[in-house]
């Protein structure tokens, strides 16, 4: 189990972890957790009714790897270039879809960092690691935070395509970007073993 997610009888997942590993996840966690920023009215006493009819920004965000974890939803780089009529309305479309869809999609994803964190802060410790189980719908929480973290990371790296990744491995040792990367490969083979376990 070392290393990959395995099934647990009756769904969910589990994964040995050991100490610098815990460590490194939750850390990535609260990283992401920072960037996300807190809920609106999260400063506030909570109001339902203005939660409900809270609209969120409409301009996408300044940081890259905020854009990466809220793209616009009506961009498509693989399309070729737009009138300027067409492009002007192409960002009024996403400028409406993000008004009213940002702030859910950045509760959810401050939820599944949030559910990681618990789920490492509660671990009983054995020498060298733990081993962490999750029910079925820590694990999916779980995945889209995983996918988060590599996302984010992509982003700092500035990884578009395969061909990028595969540039990672080719990496000196002295590179200042070797552990990002090394971070960003290993996030890869947990969620890659996770989906195969929530698959099967």
């Amino acid at each position: 189990m070392p290393g990959q997610f395995e099934p647990l009888p009756g769904g969910g997942a589990a994964v040995a972890l050991d100490d610098v590993e815990i460590s490194i996840i939750r850390s990535l966690a609260v990283q992401l957790l920072e960037l996300i920023g807190p809920g609106p009215g999260e400063d506030a006493p909570s109001d339902p009714l203005a939660e409900l009819f809270a609209e969120g920004p409409s301009e996408p965000p300044a940081d890259p790897v905020l854009h990466r974890l809220f793209p616009d939803a009506y961009s498509d780089p693989e399309k070729a270039p737009d009138s300027p009529a067409q492009a002007e309305e192409r960002r009024a479309h996403s400028a409406e879809f993000r008004r009213f869809t940002e702030n859910d999609l950045r509760a959810g994803k401050r939820e599944n960092a949030l559910a990681v964190i618990r789920g490492l802060d509660a671990l009983a410790p054995v020498e060298g690691g733990a081993v962490l189980k999750l029910s079925p719908e820590e694990s999916r929480r779980w995945l889209g935070s995983l996918n988060d973290l590599r996302l984010a990371i992509g982003s700092r790296l500035e990884i578009a395509d395969d061909d990028d990744t595969e540039l990672l491995y080719r990496l000196p040792d002295e590179d200042p970007r070797k552990p990002m990367v090394m971070a960003y490969l290993w996030l890869g083979g947990l969620q890659e073993t996770l989906v195969s376990t929530l698959m099967s």
